[in-house]
């Protein structure tokens, strides 16, 4: 099993969500969340002063079979990106065992 983890714009959620249900995953956990970036200057917008160090963004959890790794990837990638500056990451890493809390049962099958 992989956990999937993607900070993404959050102009892009509804269209990453969508691609994911589309290629089978429906489940999975999301944040708001503030990360600071690599870009340090602010820009004005219609005379208002806006800080870009401070970044909104969405943070998506998701934990797959392996056999869905590159599907879950592809999609957060194709579904994320605008091709600007701050489209986000994705950090893969392994999962050791999964457990159901109603049936105890554990493994693969308990994340379908």
């Amino acid at each position: 099993m992989k956990k999937i983890e993607a900070i993404i714009r959050r102009s892009r959620y509804r269209a990453v969500k969508e691609a994911l249900h589309d290629k089978g995953i429906n489940f999975f956990s999301y944040w708001d969340v503030t990360g600071v970036g690599n870009e340090k200057e602010g820009h004005v917008y219609r005379g208002i002063s806006y800080s870009t160090s401070d970044i909104q963004r969405r943070y998506l959890s998701i934990v797959v079979n392996d056999e869905f790794e590159e599907v879950a990837i592809q999609a957060i990638l194709t579904a994320g990106k605008t091709g600007d500056v701050g489209d986000g990451k994705v950090f893969v890493s392994d999962i050791s065992e999964a457990y159901r809390i109603r049936t105890s049962e554990k493994g693969g099958a308990t994340i379908n």
